[in-house]
């Protein structure tokens, strides 16, 4: 079958329509950054690929160090002004952003597709999260400030690409509400556009964000270690978040680093084989592009066989491709469950590991094709990846220890519990874990062992969001653990004796259930 671009939905006509909507925040040739409470052609302007199709997409604008520290003192003088809002006005202020958003919904969508490659069900889901999980807190946040007050500086953020509005633009809005300015770095790997709209509508009405492009080099010792910063969030890498952390281990300032770690999924003493095959193809949603996402299964020896009966064809029919592809004009967007990976180093880094691990013993499962894909005919392919199962990985791997990132899962076999638990907490951490087993007494015991913070049985954990506690374990996770009024609690002051909950050396905080 041949497909096409849906019309209306090209990349120049998208950032027309950011002109249009936002014409202080977007030039003809370049996208400005946004700090001291107005939109500047500062910085210079990074070449920028979409891994849709390749194409030339609005690159981010640079700055200097020296521009950083100048838009951090900026932002902390408007910190000071916005911390003696009263709490009505930031709500009011707050609940109109969440309107404009609304009212340019698609259009944000369409930004995350083009330049983060989600398919239209998940860019929607994105920018949807984010303003019903705002709306959330403009109900609740009042009985979460009692008794406690702004913190002393601006909070400061570095978040990666995946999630732009449901993590990062979700954060920032939450941080005014409890009364500190909002400081955010744009991911260099993509979510600038989109990003970059958002807050244009949010500085309209008067909330204090601010918006900068640079490299993390250049940027960090403003945006980590400036005296004027009074929380610094992180999400992101291993490699990244330990260097923010070391960075600030001699500071004691506030911080949420949220790091990778490699969730794992236990299959023992297991028959609900339906529902697991079910469970399974929705592991690749966004092709494993989540810091919740399950790339690794260790599975009982003995049941492999009918692992393997319910695993492969749920790989089978994964749908990936081109996620703005059309059969015919006025067709719907597809539904697809990935489209293609970051861009295309990506792809080619995670291609040869696979190809690596395979030459050192790992055993091929199943290996998709692009062929299998849908695409626009001629279209750059070089950002997408099939999906692919090994065997056994070699323990040297990456595959082995670390989070891939990308739609390639990785298969141990075990014999005992011990060798299940010990498959499971390979990577020293992570953020959640599953376990399919169908005696209650047993699941419990294995769940309780696993080095995550959120443990499933017979079913997925997700990050979820509002009322509900959200961290991580061992090198997964540094400083407070958020959600709901930890996340409100994470960038006020309490009493003076408050020490928060979370993951720091001497004190940690497990949730109670594994529900």
């Amino acid at each position: 079958m041949t497909f096409m671009l849906k019309s209306g939905t090209e990349w120049n006509t998208v950032y027309g329509h950011c002109r249009a909507a936002a014409p202080e925040a977007f030039g003809a040739d370049r996208v400005h950054n946004f700090w001291g409470g107005r939109w500047r052609d500062d910085g210079e302007p990074r070449p920028a690929f979409s891994p849709v199709d390749g194409g030339e997409i609005a690159g981010p604008p640079m700055l200097t160090a020296d521009a950083a520290e100048a838009a951090v003192r900026t932002a902390a003088d408007r910190h000071r002004e916005w911390r003696r809002v009263p709490e009505a006005e930031r709500r009011a202020r707050v609940r109109a952003a969440l309107d404009a958003w609304a009212e340019h919904r698609d259009l944000l969508a369409l930004l995350l597709v083009w330049e983060i490659g989600k398919p239209w069900r998940l860019a929607c889901q994105d920018v949807d999260r984010a303003i019903s999980g705002v709306e959330w807190y403009l109900e609740e946040i009042g009985p979460m400030l009692e008794g406690r007050s702004p913190l002393d500086g601006p909070v400061s953020n570095i978040a990666s690409w995946n999630y732009p509005m449901s993590v990062l633009a979700h954060a920032m809005c939450v941080q005014v509400l409890a009364g500190n300015a909002a400081i955010a770095k744009t991911p260099t790997d993509g979510g600038l556009a989109c990003l970059t709209l958002a807050t244009a509508l949010a500085a309209r009405e008067g909330l204090p964000f601010t918006l900068i492009s640079g490299s993390g080099r250049e940027l960090s010792p403003a945006l980590v270690r400036s005296s004027e910063v009074g929380c610094v969030s992180f999400v992101g890498g291993r490699d990244a978040g330990g260097q923010i952390a070391t960075a600030l281990a001699d500071l004691g300032k506030r911080h949420i680093l949220e790091q990778e770690g490699l969730n794992c999924w236990g299959v023992w003493e297991f028959g609900d084989w339906e529902t697991f095959s079910g469970q399974v193809r929705k592991t690749f949603d966004y092709a494993k592009q989540r810091c919740t996402a399950y790339p690794r299964f260790v599975v009982q020896r003995s049941l492999f066989d009918r692992f393997l009966s319910a695993y492969l064809p749920a790989v089978a029919a994964v749908r990936f491709g081109n996620p703005l592809a059309v059969s015919e004009q006025g067709e719907e967007l597809p539904e697809l469950d990935f489209g293609p990976l970051i861009n295309a180093a990506k792809a080619k880094d995670l291609g040869e590991q696979v190809s690596d691990a395979i030459a050192k013993g790992a055993v091929p499962l199943y290996s998709g094709d692009l062929d299998g894909g849908r695409f626009v005919a001629g279209q750059n392919t070089d950002a997408y990846m099939a999906p692919v199962a090994l065997l056994e990985p070699p323990r040297p791997s990456p595959l082995f220890h670390a989070e891939p990132f990308g739609p390639v899962d990785s298969i141990v076999l075990v014999d005992t519990e011990a060798e299940l638990l010990a498959a499971m907490n390979a990577s020293n951490g992570a953020l959640v874990g599953s376990v399919s087993c169908d005696d209650e007494a047993t699941a419990a015991r294995i769940a309780g062992s696993v080095r995550a913070f959120k443990v499933g049985v017979n079913k997925p954990r997700s990050r979820g969001d509002r009322a509900e506690l959200f961290g991580g374990w061992g090198d997964s996770w540094r400083g407070a653990f958020v959600g709901g009024h930890l996340l409100v609690h994470a960038v006020t002051d309490g009493p003076a004796d408050e020490r928060l909950p979370g993951n720091f050396p001497d004190y940690t905080l497990r949730p109670e259930s594994h529900a």
